[in-house]
């Protein structure tokens, strides 16, 4: 496409009336549509839009604002989110705890500059140190989860001088080339390898994960850090069976290797803990913080460590370092939504919401044994698991239908995840238990 100065100033003007608008005619709804759709497939990539659950009911669907645990799309239609960005939205959809915080920030600056001291940083990184566990105590902020998996990887391998990393198959950590590693599909690996050296072994075989030890140790390939997912989120929900954490935890000590836990989306209180380790008594070496940790309003995420961890990297602070990770604006953001976490106790209330949901969708699964196995998880990261792929995609379209948002775990709709805002009433979460009695039957009826 050609170079044209004159029409970007006028469109960027269009677009920025667009944003000023509280409501907008039904003239320009139509318009926003057909834009929305032309430009993603021009601009963005054509190809994500098969992958839409939306697709399959209603094309056109545009969102455009949100509030709590709903979200409304450009023609106003509102929809209970069940999907949460994926664990983002742990405080719900524009929390105003979190708004004016950035509010109030953005009214001072915006982007530090990088060069003196910016004290939000210093303050979030202190309370990181105060809400995890054990003895992690520094924080190297970033823009995303897989920042933050790729600062633990280096700083891992600082610690220890090595290079070998060890996974789990289902497990997913991100798409940039260092966590692309640890991310077990092929389907994403392959086009991108050779990547850094990784094994992997069955998520929750601590026999596997001994026997690969031992080994690596013995020819001398030994192992930089062992990197879990508590709770596997895009392997399907995943719950890391009884001791198995701790068994890693025991293993990483003996062959002097560092333990890394991805809590990108099963921590910031959605399980019922305010991290999901916590649950096992299990404190890593390393942790990847991302998606809830800023509020669902800034993308920030983090890499946490003990003082080990960080040893080298205190030695040379410039071996790793970010132009935009911990701004100001995300740090107020990920500040508050610490602030709402504590102050609501919304970790609590994630477990005792998940506790509800379990036993209906044991119900519902006994009631539909065609077309549902059943549910499994923790608190509010959730899985119902489904006869097969078509099956779960056939309730995800009809959720949508009826207004419920909700997803598989990538590329695979065998397993629909259920991860709405910590927030979400118990009146939606029956609103959603009623959709989903439907949509089941309504699948059940097509066989």
């Amino acid at each position: 496409m050609a170079q044209d100065l004159v029409a970007a100033k006028t469109r960027s003007a269009y677009v920025l009336d667009l944003i000023s608008k509280k409501t907008l005619s039904p003239a320009e709804r139509e318009r926003v549509v057909a834009e929305a759709v032309r430009y993603w497939s021009d601009h963005v990539n054509a190809g994500f839009l098969q992958y839409r659950k939306s697709v399959s009911t209603d094309y056109t669907a545009v969102e455009w604002d949100d509030e709590g645990a709903v979200f409304r799309d450009v023609a106003g239609h509102e929809f209970i989110d069940m999907l949460g960005g994926f664990g983002i939205y742990n405080v719900g959809h524009r929390n105003p705890k979190v708004l004016k915080a950035v509010r109030d920030q953005l009214d001072k600056q915006a982007i530090h500059s990088q060069e003196l001291i910016d004290p939000l940083r210093t303050y979030l990184a202190h309370l990181v140190s105060l809400i995890t566990p054990g003895d992690l105590k520094y924080a190297f902020l970033t823009n995303s989860g897989t920042e933050s998996v790729e600062g633990c990887l280096k700083m891992a391998m600082l610690a220890t001088g090595r290079h070998h990393f060890i996974g789990a198959t289902g497990g997913f950590h991100g798409k940039s080339l260092g966590s692309l590693g640890g991310t077990s599909k092929a389907v994403f690996r392959e086009p991108f390898l050779p990547l850094l050296h990784w094994t992997h072994v069955p998520f929750g075989d601590a026999d596997a994960l001994k026997t690969i030890m031992e080994c690596a140790d013995f020819s001398g390939d030994r192992v930089a850090a062992v990197v879990l997912e508590p709770i596997q989120g895009e392997g399907g929900i995943n719950v890391a069976p009884p001791g198995y954490l701790a068994a890693a935890r025991e293993l990483c000590d003996r062959y002097g290797a560092m333990l890394v836990f991805d809590e990108i989306q099963c921590g910031m209180g959605r399980t019922g803990k305010l991290f999901c380790c916590e649950h096992d008594g299990v404190t890593p070496d390393l942790m990847a913080l991302g998606k809830g940790f800023g509020g669902g309003v800034m993308p920030i995420g983090a890499c946490v460590g003990t003082e080990k961890t960080w040893e080298r990297y205190i030695e040379n602070p410039f071996l790793h370092t970010t132009t935009f990770g911990g701004n100001p604006l995300a740090c107020a953001a990920a500040i508050a939504t610490i602030n709402v976490l504590l102050e609501d106790d919304l970790a609590s209330r994630a477990g005792e919401k998940g506790e509800y949901l379990l036993p209906k969708l044991a119900e519902l699964a006994a009631r539909y044994p065609e077309v549902m196995v059943g549910g499994r998880g923790r608190g509010l990261m959730l899985g119902m698991e489904f006869v097969n792929n078509d099956l779960g995609y056939a309730v995800a379209k009809n959720l949508f239908a009826r207004k419920i948002l909700i997803s598989g775990t990538y590329i695979n709709a065998r397993v629909l995840r259920i991860e709405p805002p910590l927030v979400v009433s118990y009146e939606q979460l029956d609103r959603f238990l009623s959709a989903l009695d439907e949509s089941l039957a309504l699948a059940a009826s097509d066989l």
